[in-house]
């Protein structure tokens, strides 16, 4: 049976060049990169390569880059590296639609006494920036908007909420985990102070991201020991997956564009198959201004743990929003934002993403797969 993988959001398959660079790396490069022999500075020197291969793919100064385990650790830093540092305020705005690795880190800095605004979003995935503005306040440190929902694909305004927070003191994060490597990212011209990012989300090795932090911003340490990262992130640092990382961020920008076209035609793919079918299915989200390599469905009439099931037997690798446990379901905390605790689209959702493996005749494929899928749920 032929295997589909329809799953690249969760994470994507390491691309054969990156192997190849970081198995060079692991055979010629063990030197540690603190030590100032040669063999540290030949590691030294692949992590300076790599750090303004990041800075530049996103218009920020070398030195404005830390290396993490990934986005998780990346989001934590950013959010409790601000509030330690903050002595102007304790109140946080977020939204309703964030990765746990920020809406946990809120939780918790709610539990030490800060407080934490979570701004709603629309039916399309999308907040207010009208909603934006009445929540800021005089003693808020901190604006943590995601880039690009991992479930829905729906892209925040980002420059817009940028501009918006221009005068006021508070520092801007976005978790950029989804978009990076898909959306041109700048900065400079968004007015980014701190963004997250994750390497297994661009074909790189997993283990391994980085913080941009921008120059003047006070970020308290969460790691301590060695003096790594100009003293912002302790640890040896992980060389080979760094340099793996590179080759990999090197990769995406230079195929971003016919990948964004590419991916963007795989939906239409999709949804073509679907209404030749007649399949009865809702979009969730939005086809533009939206991530490319993401599109999340809803099928009333069907349930989705069952969907997935069916679609896994049939050799199909997707997912949803929900986590399955034990038998029991629960909702996705993107849709419940987005629709109320009550629409069925919280039970009937499968979320399909795309990468640089996935063909045109394979997207083909699995939709007619769904199709006859859809169709025996719903007898």
């Amino acid at each position: 049976m032929e295997r589909i993988y329809l799953d690249h959001a969760a994470t994507s398959p390491m691309h054969p060049k990156v192997i190849e660079k970081m198995l060079e790396v692991m055979n010629r490069t063990f030197g540690n990169p603190s030590s100032i022999h040669s063999y540290g500075r030949e590691a030294r020197h692949e992590i300076d390569l790599a750090r303004a291969v990041m800075a530049k793919s996103i218009g920020a100064k070398e030195n404005e880059i830390i290396f993490t385990s990934g986005g998780t650790e990346a989001d934590n830093m950013a959010l409790f590296g601000v509030a330690e540092s903050s002595e102007q305020g304790k109140h946080i705005i977020t939204t309703a639609v964030e990765h746990h690795a920020v809406l946990h880190a809120c939780e918790k800095l709610e539990k030490l006494g800060y407080e934490v605004t979570y701004l709603p979003v629309d039916e399309t995935g999308m907040i207010s920036l009208a909603d934006l503005e009445r929540a800021l306040r005089a003693d808020t440190i901190l604006v943590s908007i995601m880039y690009g929902n991992n479930e829905v694909g729906s892209l925040q305004p980002i420059t817009e909420i940028g501009q918006l927070l221009k005068d006021h003191p508070a520092k801007f994060h976005t978790d950029a985990v989804q978009a990076y490597g898909m959306e041109a990212i700048d900065v400079n011209e968004s007015l980014i102070d701190l963004l997250s990012v994750s390497a297994h989300k661009i074909n790189g090795p997993k283990g391994t991201g980085f913080l941009y932090v921008r120059s003047g911003v006070k970020l308290a340490p969460r790691l301590f020991g060695g003096e790594q990262e100009r003293k912002r992130r302790a640890g040896t640092e992980n060389v080979a997956s760094i340099v793996g990382f590179r080759e990999a961020v090197e990769i995406a920008m230079e195929d971003r564009d016919a990948k964004r076209e590419k991916f963007a035609q795989f939906k239409q793919i999709f949804l073509k198959v679907l209404q030749e079918h007649e399949v009865e299915f809702a979009l969730n989200g939005m086809l533009e201004k939206s991530l490319p390599h993401i599109l999340n469905l809803s099928f009333p009439g069907t349930n989705v743990e069952a969907m997935l099931v069916n679609l896994d037997l049939a050799g199909i690798a997707v997912s949803s929003g929900s986590a399955c446990t034990a038998g029991s379901i629960e909702p996705s905390h993107v849709l419940v934002a987005m629709f109320g605790k009550e629409s069925e689209r919280l039970t009937n959702s499968i979320r399909y993403s795309f990468g640089f493996t996935t063909s045109a005749e394979e997207v083909m494929n699995a939709a007619e797969e769904t199709v006859k899928v859809v169709s025996r749920l719903k007898k």
